[in-house]
């Protein structure tokens, strides 16, 4: 080897690491910069569950399932990245209308997985799509005098920590109060009817996060049907229909997209369509260290000092006298 007056020795990373931040809207893959690389953070948000339909006040979907972790432990290999589709809101004509569908799974290989938020009740009969499903977080049931519905259970399958809460329940009591269950969200339950003529339970609220930079809030519920403005607060969360107002149809809004949002349940006087569940995401951080070669000549070495970036050492030295 030619004498170039550098310093010979083993790689070693030798200044401040370069952080970056991958978003997924969309399936992909993923692969550290090198072996060196860590990853500090990640977030993975399923697809929010669509709202039920219904000629009386529907179930809002629940929110997508909503996991982080942090210091993840990835190999050097491509890792096949997942982003969950929102489930489409129910649909119907009166005496015939649908739940509504799960959203769809979330997840970064096998290593983390979320689950898809359950869809919302439908409303009125027959009592096996009153109910809400369950999910990453569960879909709020609709209206059904006398008997009710039951709640779609969030966290399923189950995670620790949790990765949603359990939708709320519809009413149960005469026709004049026709309001429905909201789904549960990734921070919170999805709220129960209100006993008066209105409105629709609030959506469960959603989880804030700040991995891409701004903190935004992810997987809130849909509100139940019969709102107005009852998706999840911050939100992610579709409303439910609105009995009350003057637009025809009263459809339930769509869960926000890429945030993982319930879409909101449907209400009278016409069978309103539910909002669809809101897509999902992905985000990963990584940390990348700079590392030297073997061999650095005196010139890279004095600027990396001048800028501050090779690393310091000290020693502790006894002295014989």
């Amino acid at each position: 080897m030619a004498g170039n007056g550098g310093i010979i020795g083993p790689t070693k990373v030798i200044n401040t690491p370069v952080s970056r931040t991958e978003t997924f809207t969309s399936p992909g893959t993923f692969q550290k910069s090198n072996c060196t690389s860590t990853i500090p953070e990640v977030m993975v948000v399923a697809g929010g569950g669509g709202g039920g339909a219904g000629p009386c006040g529907a179930g809002g979907g629940g929110g997508g399932g909503y996991r982080t972790a942090t210091c993840l432990a990835l190999s050097s290999a491509s890792h096949t990245i997942t982003v969950g589709g929102g489930g489409s809101g129910g649909t119907g004509t009166n005496g015939a209308p649908t739940k509504g569908s799960d959203g769809s799974n979330s997840s970064i290989g096998s290593s983390i997985i979320s689950t898809g938020g359950g869809g919302g009740g439908g409303s009125p009969t027959p009592n096996c799509i009153v109910g809400g499903n369950p999910g990453g977080s569960g879909g709020g049931s609709a209206y059904n005098a006398p008997n009710g519905g039951s709640i779609g259970n969030g966290n399923t399958p189950p995670t620790s920590p949790p990765q949603g809460n359990n939708g709320g329940m519809g009413a149960s009591v005469p026709s004049t109060h026709i309001a429905g269950g909201a789904g549960g969200g990734a921070g919170g339950v999805g709220g129960t009817a209100s006993s008066s003529p209105a409105p629709g339970g609030r959506g469960g609220v959603g989880a804030t996060n700040d991995i891409t930079g701004s903190c935004v809030s992810y997987a809130g519920g849909g509100g139940g049907g019969r709102g107005p403005a009852n998706g999840s607060p911050c939100g992610t969360g579709g409303s439910g229909g609105d009995s009350s107002g003057s637009s025809p149809g009263n459809d339930g809004s769509a869960g926000t997209t890429n945030r993982g949002g319930g879409g909101g349940g449907g209400s009278a006087p016409h069978c309103g369509t539910g909002g669809a569940g809101g897509p999902g995401v992905v985000v990963i951080k990584e940390t990348t260290p700079k590392c030297a070669s073997g061999v650095w000549n005196m010139s890279s070495v004095y600027d990396e000092i001048v800028e501050d970036n090779w690393i310091k050492r000290t020693a502790n030295i006894d002295y014989l006298v």
